[in-house]
């Protein structure tokens, strides 16, 4: 039996699972192993945000169960906020990693879902040399555009036909997390929003020095390599953050006042 947990809303918003690597690795491995329909989150500030602002979106990540504190400044927010005593954050890409050790040792099925042609090839092959007893049972590009109702369930029938375990969902945030909130029940399997983690085990993508991702840079990093992409994101995202951080800070200090009187 897998390790329990609690949540916590941040923001009013999005219940995050307080867990480490290690007991949300056990939690995926425990339900993919009985094909257990499961949606996994790792949700940094962007997610969070756009969750926070968009209430059909609030709506889809809510139907997710397992949603890790993915950045360092969510993993901060939830310890200033309820004391959660998380050590670090649980980051997509690594979770993943700890998620293909574990499926390794079951002989666990994995699909991939999301991304470019190319970037499934590359990744097929790093899942195959490095975990060799996992069977990658089927890849899908992404259509970088909704599916149709007809299409829908034609993906649906090849995941579930392909004996699936987990599926890694590749197609950024927040498409990723709409397609897992809206696919629980409908798949017989994990899924896990990993998004950039597919560019960074395929090698398509440099992830930042160890020192930003653990002082809550990697941001910068990111925004270095995308600028043109990413520019608009981080500077709306992480000012509302800073400003909901704050907003919620004096609200808890007003709250724990009026309680004490």
């Amino acid at each position: 039996m897998a390790t329990l947990y609690r949540t916590r809303a941040l923001f009013d918003s999005v219940n995050y699972a307080l867990v480490d690597y290690h007991s949300a690795s056990d939690i995926i491995i425990e339900k993919a192993s009985v094909h257990q329909s499961f949606g996994v989150s790792a949700l940094a500030v962007h997610g969070l945000i756009e969750s926070y602002n968009e209430p059909n979106l609030q709506d889809s990540v809510s139907k997710i169960d397992l949603i890790v504190p993915d950045g360092q400044p969510v993993r901060w927010a939830l310890n200033a906020f309820f004391k959660a005593g998380l050590k670090d954050r649980v980051y997509g890409p690594t979770l993943v990693l700890h998620v293909l050790e574990k499926a390794n040792t079951s002989r666990l099925k994995i699909y991939l879902y999301g991304s470019r042609t190319e970037t499934l090839k590359k990744l097929t092959a790093f899942i195959n040399e490095h975990y060799p007893k996992i069977t990658v049972c089927g890849i899908h590009p992404d259509r970088f555009r909704e599916a149709t109702p007809e299409e829908d369930i034609e993906d649906i029938r090849r995941i579930n036909e392909s004996g699936a375990h987990i599926v890694l969902v590749g197609r950024g945030c927040p498409r990723q997390e709409k397609w897992v909130g809206n696919h629980v029940g409908k798949i017989n399997g994990v899924m896990m929003a990993v998004g950039a983690a597919f560019d960074f085990h395929a090698g398509t993508l440099k992830q930042a020095p160890r020192w930003m991702q653990s002082s809550g840079l990697e941001w910068l990093f990111r925004l270095i390599q995308e600028p043109n992409r990413l520019w608009k994101r981080y500077l709306l995202t992480n000012s509302q953050f800073i400003f909901l951080f704050f907003k919620y800070k004096v609200k808890s200090i007003s709250n724990f006042r009026i309680q004490s009187i």
